[in-house]
């Protein structure tokens, strides 16, 4: 068995969650941007669980997955932070951004 990874990387704070190959939960916060300390807060997250040092690999025979998700983005737009953007979409998808499902459109 291979660890599993769970990470949420916010605007202040990363957390990691790995499960072991024995079945054993960890948990890990560290600072999103820590520059002096590291380059990812998700990569040195895993190399912490995993007991690794910077010049060590994570390799496939170490990790079976990795599910991230962020509110980086979304934190933006609510606080209106970031470059402006334009969304330009032609006819025919003019309903997915709406709809967000294939099955929903129809023909134009």
């Amino acid at each position: 068995m291979r660890w599993e990874f769970w990470i949420d990387r916010g605007g202040t704070f990363t957390d990691v969650i790995g499960r072991a190959p024995s079945g054993a939960l960890h948990t890990l916060k560290l600072l999103s941007e820590n520059s002096t300390q590291y380059d990812d807060a998700a990569v040195e997250g895993i190399r912490r669980l995993l007991g690794l040092s910077q010049d060590e690999p994570i390799t496939p025979l170490l990790v079976a997955c990795v599910k991230m998700g962020t509110t980086v983005a979304t934190n933006a737009l609510l606080e209106r932070k970031g470059e402006r953007t334009v969304l330009v979409i032609t006819r025919g998808f003019s309903r997915c951004p709406k709809d967000s499902h294939p099955s929903s459109a129809t023909p134009v």
